[in-house]
């Protein structure tokens, strides 16, 4: 089960540098075993509001969770206090900390192309990583 980085979504829905990579390790999955924090979607919607690309906002939308079942998670607000911790153990920033808190809560391999979480005593899996380990078809 896969935490999936909001730079992960972001590099397949803008076509960015690694967007090939990105579709296919998406691509590569049930959607029932990747996860988006509701932070992530959000972010996403925000950026993609500003980009003006509502029709691939709603097309995302509509893959993950009406016609996928891309599962999501979220930080009760009484629970910040733990993303408050993270960011300071774990010399994270807020969106980093608010990915880590929930895949260490949930038992959630993090999947991301965020080099800061390195450091961290979580280590994030790279895409790559993750596909090396699926049986070759």
């Amino acid at each position: 089960m896969y935490l999936v980085d909001t730079n992960v979504w972001l590099e397949h829905l803008l076509n960015q540098t690694k967007a090939q990579e990105a579709k296919q390790f998406l691509g590569a999955f049930d959607s029932s075993a990747l996860f988006v924090t509701d932070f992530s979607l959000h972010s996403l919607c925000v950026i993609l509001g500003r980009h003006k690309r509502f029709t691939v906002l709603d097309q995302f939308v509509s893959d993950l969770f009406i016609n996928g079942q891309v599962g999501m998670r979220t930080i009760r607000a009484a629970d910040t206090r733990s993303v408050s911790a993270a960011m300071q153990s774990q010399q994270l920033d807020f969106d980093d900390a608010y990915q880590y808190v929930i895949a260490r809560r949930d038992g959630l391999t993090l999947v991301s192309f965020d080099a800061d979480f390195d450091h961290s005593d979580l280590r994030r899996k790279t895409l790559a990583q993750v596909l090396a380990l699926l049986p070759q078809q």
